[in-house]
């Protein structure tokens, strides 16, 4: 499989260099000739924010629900048996908007780049920094697994499950298109994950027009495997949505699982979407801050 690992020129930026060791800097992410990204192997943490140098990050969102009503909620229990119980958890985590489409791209770019609504947009009309355009400008790697896709970089509005309106890679273009898989391509050979990827579930899966319980059999089935994995092998899967019930005050579940977080820890801190980008930035070291992540914080106090 062919990740997008070209870099993109001419993209704007005023990123905000911050302070690293020499240690940090030497397991700094940097591409090699063959064009993979570097992999640490290593516990070695970024000394700035705590963070651990993770090989791989998965990043799955799901739909519509408040915190209170997955977090706990017995029609979830993979989440909270599996997810919760061995990971951390981010109980004042929150969205910014509604509805869906800017949380998306407060969460990929730091800025809902002006869009207020769930319409389709231009494609690759964009040409801001966002996370895969970091990732591509190191030499790193970044790919997404969107179910019900009707094809590689399919960018169709809307067909049957399928909604654009939840990939914001496609509003930019300094993303390849071709970085866009169906869920089919998600390996079953992890060391041959991106650097960093999202996964998106279809419209029943995500929770938005199905249930909880559904939602969390599809994690369970889809991710359970990579989860288990990603303990042992210095990479992490993140679970996040894109806004609650609009009940909640945009309280949100967030969950970090995986190798160097603390099992079963949680922090109260107040965290939002510019913050998770932020903390994925630092975790993948590409020494950039893309919007309104400049200004936001790592994510602490759950890590080993």
């Amino acid at each position: 499989m062919a990740f997008a690992r070209l870099r993109t020129a001419g993209t704007p930026r005023t990123p905000r260099r911050r302070t690293l060791t020499a240690l940090a800097a030497a397991l700094g992410l940097a591409a090699g000739s063959l064009g993979l990204w570097a992999a640490s192997g290593s516990a070695a943490a970024d000394t700035a924010a705590g963070l651990p140098t993770p090989d791989h990050i998965v990043v799955v969102v799901m739909e519509n629900h408040a915190y209170s009503q997955v977090i706990g909620s017995s029609r979830a229990p993979y989440i909270n048996n599996t997810l919760v119980a061995g990971g951390a958890t981010l109980t004042q985590s929150y969205a910014l908007t509604h509805p869906s489409q800017p949380n998306y791209y407060m969460l990929f770019s730091g800025s809902s780049q002006g869009i207020t609504d769930d319409s389709c947009v231009d494609v690759g009309a964009l040409q801001g920094p966002n996370l895969a355009s970091e990732l591509l400008a190191t030499g790193q790697t970044f790919a997404s697994y969107n179910e019900s896709i009707p094809g590689v970089g399919a960018t169709d509005c809307r067909v049957d499950n399928y909604a654009q309106k939840h990939n914001p890679w496609f509003g930019f273009g300094n993303v390849p298109t071709s970085s866009a898989y169906g869920m089919d391509a998600f390996p079953t050979d992890f060391t041959t994950l991106p650097k960093v990827s999202f996964v998106i579930p279809d419209l029943c899966s995500d929770m938005h027009d199905c249930s909880v319980a559904t939602g969390d059999s599809w994690i369970k089935a889809n991710l359970a495997a990579y989860a288990d994995w990603a303990k042992n092998n210095n990479s992490l899967l993140v679970m996040t949505f894109d806004e609650d019930n609009k009940l909640s005050g945009n309280r949100i579940p967030t969950v970090v699982y995986g190798a160097h977080v603390a099992p079963g820890s949680s922090t109260a801190t107040s965290y939002n979407h510019y913050d998770v980008l932020r903390t994925l930035e630092d975790l993948t070291g590409v020494n950039a801050h893309a919007g309104n992540a400049a200004t936001a914080n790592d994510i602490t106090g759950i890590w080993n």
